[in-house]
């Protein structure tokens, strides 16, 4: 069954940084695209960024294109968020997930990530 454990959120100030990790388990990892999504308090349910399973191809939403970047190592089955420049609207939990499918390139909906973590809780804030 598939295991995804997400770490590395904080309590940061507005400017700072974090790396959010997600440890993968249960299915071939390397096969498929990943994905951070996020969810604020109150808001729906956020994409964030993917990058595709071999790890060549990444996309951002344009709230966080820029300051943040997503990469995989598929050796380890892990998945990282860097975050910089962060800023009090990026406080959510976030959580990663993977697509629904294997080996196809990985979309902006949110639908077709069929499965996420427990989440990890970042907040930003002086």
């Amino acid at each position: 069954q598939v295991q995804l454990v997400e770490s590395g959120g904080d309590l940061v100030q507005p400017g700072g940084s974090l790396r959010l990790s997600c440890a993968a388990a249960g299915f071939t990892f390397r096969f498929y695209a990943m994905s951070w999504v996020r969810q604020a308090p109150g808001r729906e349910l956020e994409w964030v960024s993917h990058i595709d399973f071999s790890g060549s191809s990444t996309d951002y939403s344009n709230s966080v294109k820029g300051r943040f970047t997503i990469s995989r190592d598929n050796a380890k089955n892990m998945v990282y968020l860097q975050m910089n420049s962060l800023k009090p609207e990026d406080s959510a939990v976030y959580y990663c997930a993977k697509f629904y499918t294997p080996y196809r390139a990985p979309s902006r909906s949110i639908d077709e990530y069929t499965d996420r973590g427990q989440g990890t809780r970042v907040t930003v804030s002086s």
